[in-house]
């Protein structure tokens, strides 16, 4: 049988990944906190391989409503570093932590929304929108 949480638990659970990828302390978002970032990445991004960019995100990243996070600010975007085919992004911490990954991406129906997942190197990838459903 699958778990179920409340509205109330699944609104939390998702602040406190919005504070974690800020560096706020977790469950009082207290904090200065920083810029996260979004990083998109190949199907072997994993570290620092298979990334293709790097978009900075706001401060705070992310706005949470009901069981629904979504990356504030957009459209974001930043210039590519490398040549590949879009498929996966991580949400990260100003330190580079991994807060989130796993996330799909794609132009339609994904997690994140890029204007194109073929991507070249010194091109801009644009973010249109990002969001998380918690289940």
């Amino acid at each position: 049988m699958a778990v179920t949480y409340s509205a109330a638990v699944k609104t939390n659970r998702l602040s406190n990944v919005v504070d974690a990828i800020a560096g706020k302390t977790y469950a009082s978002g207290t904090g200065v906190g920083a810029a996260g970032t979004l990083v998109i990445g190949t199907s072997a991004l994993s570290g620092a391989t298979g990334v293709l960019a790097t978009i900075t995100l706001q401060n705070p990243p992310a706005t949470v409503s009901g069981s629904v996070m979504t990356i504030a600010g957009t459209p974001l975007s930043a210039t590519a570093g490398a040549t590949g085919t879009a498929a996966l992004a991580e949400l990260r911490n100003s330190s580079g932590t991994v807060i989130v990954s796993g996330l799909t991406v794609g132009t339609t129906g994904t997690d994140i929304i890029i204007s194109s997942t073929s991507i070249s190197s010194g091109q801009t990838v644009t973010l249109s929108s990002g969001t998380i459903t918690h289940g």
